[in-house]
């Protein structure tokens, strides 16, 4: 029994190739999408174009502040003169030279210096310019009135200055400031600038009336040889530039050549000189 058993156990075995597990690849997965045709593909939401409402809201500040009329640092022109930049500098430099007062050159530079001088009272700064090509502009410079803080909104306005020592200004000086805008420096084009015609009479009928016609911001001050502001007017062009709300006033009992001065007004109270306490 035993014998019949031994071939049994010494049969061979098959051979069984051996088990891999076969594990899923990534491809398999993953679903297969359907194709969509590019008509079936939802539109991606484009971006829509600002309104002109919107424009509009983006450019205009929020506390409504008006742009500031000098955006950059301004070029003056070279002075005309190395020999003086004041009054008393050309007053020595007049005796030194002995200048004939009653001259031409004598008379002209005087005022222009006095009247440098008695604007600044006001708030202009300006510098003496002249020569060349100046278009009859004698001054230029910036002019900011000593607002109260609530007016501190107003940007300066860029000035230029013409200064007629005449006995008997007429209504030909505004013509003539007219034509200085056209020939004005590159910093004193555009808006925010004011033309101002100082002569020592005060505005007669003919000048008022041509101030009122012009399109250009333009003002007329009456300034005495010694320096008295006996007067100042505009149009209501600049007022659009920026002074409406401004006006002028009488204060008594001051130093001046007449024991009066002219000052600036804000909607109906006097306004201090620059260095003035109110």
């Amino acid at each position: 029994m035993r014998a019949s058993l031994l071939p049994r156990l010494l049969r061979p075995r098959l051979s069984l190739p051996p088990l891999r597990r076969s594990l899923p690849s990534a491809a398999t997965t993953r679903p297969t999408p359907d194709p969509v045709s590019d008509a079936q593909q939802p539109e991606q939401a484009q971006p829509t174009p600002p309104s002109e409402n919107d424009a509009a809201a983006s450019t205009t500040p929020a506390n409504n502040t008006p742009t500031p009329h000098i955006t950059r640092p301004l070029i003056y022109p070279s002075a005309p003169s190395p020999h003086h930049n004041s009054l008393p500098t050309f007053l020595a430099h007049a005796q030194r030279t002995a200048l004939d007062p009653s001259s031409t050159v004598y008379v002209g530079t005087h005022f222009e210096y006095t009247t440098l001088g008695a604007l600044a009272r006001l708030g202009f700064a300006l510098h003496r310019v002249g020569g060349a090509s100046d278009c009859g502009i004698d001054l230029l410079g910036t002019w900011s009135p000593n607002l109260p803080p609530a007016a501190a909104a107003l940007a300066p306005l860029r000035v230029l200055v013409q200064c007629k020592a005449v006995q008997r200004p007429g209504p030909q000086l505004i013509r003539e400031l007219e034509g200085a805008f056209v020939g004005a420096p590159a910093g004193w084009r555009g808006e925010g600038v004011l033309g101002v015609l100082v002569a020592e009479r005060a505005a007669t009928k003919g000048i008022r009336d041509a101030l009122g016609r012009s399109r250009w911001p333009m003002a007329f001050v009456a300034c005495s040889r010694e320096g008295a502001l006996e007067q100042m007017l505009w149009n209501g062009r600049a007022e659009e530039e920026g002074l409406r709300g401004l006006g002028v006033g009488v204060r008594y009992g001051v130093g001046g050549p007449r024991g009066k001065e002219l000052v600036l007004t804000w909607r109906g109270r006097n306004l201090p000189g620059v260095g003035v306490e109110g």
